[in-house]
């Protein structure tokens, strides 16, 4: 077979968690340009070389692990239960986005089973091992052995799962939680110590891919360096002000003195050109959005004036701490 050139990632087709991958990619300089939308292929025009398919956030995990795709962004989740080799390498595992847990959970009418040893004399009642309906049975597996229930029968499942117990398919089932919403609709609630696994949109790529092929490490770094640079980026805003002061050494000293106005690794501080009396010097920060009302309070107090906000779009670092560990997790550092 003649080796693949193209680079591929792949993303969610449908559903939130596709929409905010796109979301993502564009916040984050990275458009995906799809001229058709019944297109199942699309380019990123930021990066030649790279081509991006759709594909279902389960399958995607299975792409990256096989090495018919290089890159793809779906949910830790599926990484963990289908990947479990090592042959998919996270490099982002916190996008910022698909929040779940994946939670052992019960019927209401449980009265007496609130934690994960309460099981046991549940199964005792029932004089057999619990039945388990699940879509995750490699994690679920996993758990229940490590609690002491081996014997538990696992049920693999798909679709809608919250059925399960009322039709007595099941005794209980393991299922992702977002909201809750659906599980109080049907009468079912999760253990107060069963959560599983905790879950977000992860970035991810073939290990195999990452070592062989010197194209695809250098998209990895790209995509690395303008997504984390775009999430330390989107919570924060500039802010510049104008200080009169002796000095930009006795102006920072006075900034360094509350709370939020210190900037980064400092504030900027540079010389304003006027004809007004005294020395007056402009001050740029970074500060977080929740922290503006506080950050232009303090300015006012050391007697900033002229304060101008604007959106920040990134943030890079000397080099992204995520291509550092990508880099020892490949042992090429």
């Amino acid at each position: 077979m003649t080796p693949r050139k193209e680079i591929r990632f792949a993303l969610p087709s449908k559903g939130r968690l596709a929409e905010e991958a796109l979301d993502l990619l564009s916040n984050a300089g990275l458009n995906v340009y799809k001229p058709n939308p019944r297109q199942y292929q699309a380019s990123i025009p930021m990066l030649p070389g790279v081509s991006v398919l759709f594909q279902r956030a389960g399958d995607i995990a299975v792409s990256v692990h096989d090495g018919t795709v290089d890159f793809g962004i779906t949910g830790w989740d599926v990484v963990a239960e289908k990947s479990a080799n090592g042959e998919v390498l996270p490099l982002l595992k916190e996008l910022g986005f698909g929040f779940c847990t994946l939670n052992v959970i019960v019927p209401e009418s449980w009265e007496n089973v609130h934690r994960v040893g309460d099981l046991r004399e549940k199964q005792n009642q029932l004089n057999r091992p619990l039945r388990v309906a699940t879509k995750f049975p490699a994690l679920t597996r996993q758990f229940f052995v490590e609690n002491n229930f081996s014997e538990a029968h696992l049920i693999s499942a798909e679709g809608t799962l919250e059925i399960a117990p009322t039709i007595g398919y099941s005794d209980l089932i393991v299922d992702l939680v977002s909201s809750g919403t659906t599980l109080q609709a049907n009468r079912l609630r999760p253990l107060d110590d069963g959560e599983i696994l905790a879950s977000q949109a992860c970035l991810v790529a073939n290990r195999a891919a990452l070592q062989a092929r010197p194209e695809v490490l250098t998209a990895a770094r790209q995509l690395i360096e303008f997504i984390v640079a775009y999430l330390r980026a989107k919570d924060n805003l500039a802010v510049f002000a104008n200080i009169r002061g002796e000095s930009p050494q006795a102006i920072a000293g006075r900034m360094y003195t509350q709370a939020v106005i210190g900037g980064l690794q400092g504030p900027t501080i540079s010389t304003v050109v006027n004809s007004r009396a005294g020395d007056w010097y402009a001050v740029h920060i970074v500060v977080r959005k929740d922290q503006l009302a506080k950050a232009i309070s303090e300015l006012r107090a050391i007697g900033g004036s002229g304060v101008v906000v604007t959106p920040v779009t990134y943030i890079f670092e000397e080099e992204p701490q995520a291509y550092k560990d990508m880099l020892s997790a490949l042992e090429m550092s």
